[in-house]
């Protein structure tokens, strides 16, 4: 049976600060990378771009599980 398509997305750019809740420097310059159907492909997006800016201390890249903000009783078994 084929795995149920779940939305997460990969987005990234430069935090005000290490401390606390992130916080992005100027949301005009977030890097919204890309929207994909699994974890596995998320986090496999994720860390080419996070190694990518490995020498900025301040830039991160998060995944945002976008299916559970559209349908929060789904996908709780899966990423």
């Amino acid at each position: 049976m084929p795995h149920r398509q779940l939305l997460h997305l990969v987005i990234g750019g430069e935090l005000k600060s290490l401390e606390g809740t992130p916080e992005f420097s100027d949301l005009t310059k977030v890097d919204l990378v890309g929207a994909y159907p699994t974890y596995d492909d998320a986090v496999r997006a994720w860390r080419a771009k996070a190694q990518q800016t490995v020498d900025n201390a301040l830039m991160r890249y998060f995944i945002i599980h976008a299916h559970k903000l559209l349908a929060p009783d789904a996908g709780e078994h899966e990423g």
